[in-house]
């Protein structure tokens, strides 16, 4: 697993902790996006599917594929943030990429310090993305969440679904049908109301609002799970009723944005 790294927010100035996500290789090797740390993070105020990627190549093999652009929720303001990426410089004729050797040691390669899974006698990574370590004080140890990369808004639904089943909730009921990109998707199981936001726009208070009376008229807990994050005063709002917000990357790893959250995290259903 790669190490994490200080990312600064560039709209509170809280330093948040990135680790990289990690990815398999058509090789099986391990492959991890090559952070350029000294480029500030970008807020992310508009998404597009074809913004989103980026080209990373393997370290062993050479081959250079497509992953998700790695994001980060800030954990104080909700803000979404991209971070950049060293791009990758095309190997010349006879390089060693060319021939399946290649070692790093450019801008595009892993990061320093990164194990070498061509070398002989070098420790492999775990080639499993990261995931949310669970909080010392859990009553029940849980595996480790397994995430699903995010492509289309049904994407957002499942990975979501997936997300309340590894807390505890059983029977997560996803709606049927194609989920419309430009509106939000309830997600049901006992006890429990949730909203999935695929869309490009951040979510407002009425969105957390909405959540929270569908859970109260419920009696159930209300969660809201956004790609995009939340405006400030739906941060507020949420805190305010006790709304757990996750926040999704496109690695497909919910990241919680605020106390509820930790508090869901830690408990389970």
């Amino acid at each position: 697993m790669a190490e994490a790294v200080p990312v600064r927010c560039p709209a509170c100035l809280r330093e948040n902790g990135y680790t990289a996500p990690v990815f398999p290789c058509a090789c099986g090797s391990p492959v991890d996006p090559p952070l350029d740390l000294t480029a500030p993070p970008e807020p992310l105020t508009h998404r597009t599917w074809s913004e989103s990627w980026v080209a990373v190549r393997c370290a062993s093999c050479g081959r250079e594929s497509e992953w998700p652009r790695p994001e980060l929720g800030c954990g104080s303001c909700g803000t979404v943030v991209r971070i950049a990426v060293h791009p990758v410089h095309r190997a010349r004729p006879g390089h060693p990429a060319e021939r399946g050797e290649y070692r790093g040691g450019g801008a595009g390669d892993a990061p320093s310090g990164a194990a070498d899974p061509a070398r002989p006698g070098a420790e492999r990574r775990d080639p499993r993305p990261a995931h949310i370590p669970l909080p010392p004080t859990a009553p029940v140890p849980r595996p480790a969440f397994r995430p699903v990369t995010i492509r289309t808004a049904r994407d957002a639904v499942a990975t979501a679904a997936l997300y309340l089943r590894w807390l505890g909730f059983q029977d997560v009921r996803q709606p049927d049908g194609r989920p419309i990109p430009s509106a939000a998707v309830d997600l049901r199981a006992p006890g429990l109301v949730a909203q999935v936001d695929p869309t490009t726009a951040p979510a407002g208070v009425r969105a957390v609002e909405c959540v929270w009376l569908n859970g109260l008229t419920a009696s159930a807990t209300g969660v809201y799970f956004a790609l995009a994050g939340y405006t400030q005063d739906a941060r507020a709002r949420a805190d305010d009723l006790g709304i757990p917000l996750f926040v999704m990357d496109l690695t497909g790893m919910p990241q919680p944005v605020n106390d509820p959250a930790d508090e869901l995290i830690g408990t389970g259903a």
